[in-house]
């Protein structure tokens, strides 16, 4: 992929503007811009860059920052400034044109992180130049990791946390309805299969409550809340065509990152999920900002808790429970909390076209519902019902129940799937493997975790029909040889890997002989 550009008007001139030649590697490096230059360009000799240097990019009249990495060999002309994918969307360059380069400006925000670092607490001002930095692109993975890891653990208080909430909302956009009662919900995750959202909208929709959902794509799951959504309508919606959605059904479930809605939690999500770091302040943050953005007035917090799951007792939910109403308090959100049953996944589909089945079932009334996921939804949709004021203290589950019954919820989600761009069919997967039970006994645990993992490596999300079906749960009598999971995949080689997977594990799902 060696780059052939003309070495007319590149390098540095007279008046000692560095310019290169712009042009696309194809190097996909996520979402940090990267820019890569030849050691023995003029750019590089005359302003002694190395690796990992911070380097301002210019083209016309747009500017990004980007991170140099150095390049040793011929696939990289001298005059050239080969872009990585997200340097090239952000920089918004030609083929060929000329790019000037010079060093980055110093960032005054870091001297904040490196007091973090140190123990010292931060304040709303010192928050405020760390995130408007974040959301701007000048920090490098590095700065963001250093960040991160420097507020992990339980080094974020509770002031630290309402200052953290604030910086993240106050440098993006915010709906405003135009309406004294907004409700939305969100689940903190860890349970595959959990896709209440997706039943709870129309409900409380069809009640007349106001409830626009923006949700995010899996990131580490087989599936998030806008990929299952995605399998039965348009999710990439803008804040113009979701008011119009709103405005006309009630409802919508979107995806959050098409809406420029609390963007520096976008940006540090991406550093935190591979360094598997749990921060309780920086979720608080991060769940909390994107609701305060999305215009959400009243909002209920799911908690699921297992020994496999995000929240792994009672106690660490009641934890996580008071800060986030503490924080939801002082920036202006009524949050209420329901904890959940998270020993198991919910539903029987695990990855996008499977969970989405499930969801049409149970909106449809078919006999093979889920039950769990429709009495989960149900108690979900309940409590927002009485939260917004749309049914009595202790009504909620009736009239939750009798909108879903009778019809309501199903014509509404029909109709904000239409609004979104049109109800879709779901996609089959055409590769399948049944895994058994071993032995005859008792179902007395089920792994959330491998259970996920062996659903992505079978594909999902990315193949949309991808995943895996769930055939047994806790507490059932199962015979050996009697199906526990079946394996859905759109490439043998990906069923290959699933099944190889789960083979070298521990069971995934442990049965206990019987007494």
């Amino acid at each position: 992929m060696t780059a052939h550009l003309h070495e007319t008007g590149t390098g540095t001139g007279e008046d000692g503007v560095n310019t290169l030649q712009a042009w696309r590697t194809g190097i996909d490096t996520h979402q940090e811009p990267v820019v890569y230059m030849r050691r023995d360009c003029p750019v590089c000799r005359s302003e002694g860059f190395t690796t990992q240097a911070r380097v301002q990019l210019t083209a016309g009249r747009r500017s990004i920052v980007a991170t140099l990495s150095v390049v040793d060999g011929d696939w990289l002309a001298e005059n050239v400034a080969g872009l990585s994918e997200s340097a090239w969307a952000s920089l918004g360059a030609q083929p060929g044109q000329l790019v000037t380069v010079t060093h980055a400006p110093p960032l005054d925000s870091l001297s904040h992180v490196r007091a973090k670092v140190y123990g010292n607490a931060l304040g709303d001002a010192e928050f405020s130049a760390i995130i408007s930095d974040v959301a701007a692109g000048h920090y490098s993975d590095l700065h963001l990791a250093t960040f991160i890891t420097a507020c992990a653990g339980d080094r974020l208080d509770l002031a630290e946390t309402v200052s953290l909430t604030k910086a993240m909302i106050g440098v993006g956009d915010r709906i405003d309805w135009g309406r004294p009662l907004v409700v939305d919900k969100h689940c903190v995750g860890g349970l595959p299969g959990n896709r209440t959202t997706l039943l709870v909208v129309p409900i409380v929709a069809a009640c007349g409550l106001t409830m626009p959902k923006t949700s995010s794509r899996a990131i580490t799951s087989p599936a998030g809340t806008a990929d299952t959504m995605e399998v039965l309508a348009p999710v990439n919606l803008d804040v113009r065509s979701m008011r119009r959605v709103v405005e006309r059904t009630g409802g919508c479930i979107v995806w959050g990152g098409s809406v420029r809605l609390s963007p520096a939690d976008d940006i540090l999500i991406r550093v935190e999920r591979p360094l598997d770091l749990d921060s309780e302040g920086q979720l608080v943050a991060s769940v909390l900002s994107k609701k305060a953005a999305a215009g959400s007035t009243h909002v209920l917090i799911d908690l699921p808790v297992g020994a496999t799951a995000k929240v792994r007792s009672a106690q660490a939910a009641a934890a996580l429970g008071r800060r986030l109403q503490e924080v939801g308090s002082a920036i202006g959100l009524h949050v209420a909390l329901r904890v959940t049953d998270g020993e198991q996944p919910v539903g029987r589909g695990i990855g996008p076209a499977l969970e989405a089945r499930d969801v049409l079932a149970v909106l449809q009334g078919t006999p093979e519902a889920p039950a769990d996921l429709r009495e989960r939804a149900l108690r979900l949709a309940a409590d927002i019902l009485e939260m917004g004021g749309a049914a009595p203290a202790g009504g909620g589950l009736t009239l939750a129940t009798q909108v879903l019954a009778d019809g309501r919820a199903w014509a509404t989600f029909e109709a904000i799937c239409a609004e979104q761009g049109g109800l879709r069919s779901i996609p089959v997967a055409t590769h399948r493997h049944t895994v058994a039970s071993p032995s005859t006994g008792r179902v007395s645990r089920i792994d959330n975790r491998l259970l996920a993992r062996a659903a992505k490596l079978a594909g999902a999300p990315t193949a949309a029909a991808a995943g895996i079906d769930v055939h047994a749960r806790l507490g059932d009598q199962v015979e050996a040889g009697q199906p526990l999971f079946t394996l859905h995949a759109q490439a043998p080689g990906e069923l290959a890997y699933a099944l190889q997977f789960v083979r070298s594990r521990p069971p995934i799902f442990q049965i206990s002989e019987n007494l």
